[in-house]
């Protein structure tokens, strides 16, 4: 599993001193880095091969500024041309999130998702979690 550091910022409160709910999909993309980087290594926009297909977070408990947030990611699945991803936010050694995404291997020329290739599929395997 990923493990990324997040230092909630003042603006991303809301009017009751809470992280706002908008913020934590913003995290969890910023988890999902590594994963880009695996499946395209030179993070080039030119022929950008992922799309997000679909993404839920559940609020587990309240995220407050001024501690830290550890935003942990791992694949669940990999399917032929899309995954699973799942994340979860820890704050003062409580699960405060938890979300999936599903991630898809997509051709934008054709205008419709790809196989992962096994080269891919090698590259994404520390990645993987056991559920």
């Amino acid at each position: 599993m990923l493990s990324l550091t997040v230092s909630p910022r003042f603006a991303e409160t809301d009017a009751l001193g809470h992280i706002n709910n908008t913020v934590l999909p913003v995290w969890f993309e910023q988890g999902r880095h590594s994963i880009f980087e695996a499946v395209h290594p030179k993070l080039s926009v030119d022929d950008w091969p992922l799309i997000l297909a679909k993404m839920s977070v559940e609020f587990v408990a309240q995220i407050f500024f001024g501690e830290d947030v550890e935003i942990r990611t791992g694949i669940e699945k990999i399917g032929n041309s899309s995954m699973l991803v799942k994340h979860e936010a820890w704050q003062r050694d409580q699960l405060v999130a938890r979300g999936d995404a599903v991630m898809v291997y997509f051709d934008y020329q054709s205008n419709q998702s790809a196989k992962i290739s096994e080269d891919i599929r090698k590259r994404l395997a520390p990645i993987m979690i056991n559920i």
